[in-house]
């Protein structure tokens, strides 16, 4: 089965790390992730523990911060898009 995306997605490897962190707002603990794969525009989350998202928060992954709204979610993980 071939799927229609826009773009390309990766897992990250190498030096690049695994682990991401969700800023929901600045008086809200943040919540620890694990990038499953990324692309240019959005990329596969797994969440640790039981965590509420929000649908629109800030991705802190190697260093930067991007804007996210969530796309899906099934169980502990959810796509978002950037």
């Amino acid at each position: 089965m071939r799927e229609n995306r826009r773009f390309i997605r990766v897992a990250p490897r190498g030096l690049v790390s695994r682990m991401a962190t969700i800023i929901v707002d600045a008086g809200k603990p943040v919540i620890a992730c694990s990038v499953i794969d990324l692309s240019a525009g959005g990329a596969c989350l797994e969440v640790t523990g039981q965590a509420v998202i929000p649908k629109k928060f800030v991705l802190l992954h190697a260093g930067t911060k991007k804007k996210c709204s969530v796309v899906w979610q099934s169980g502990r993980r959810l796509g978002v898009s950037y």
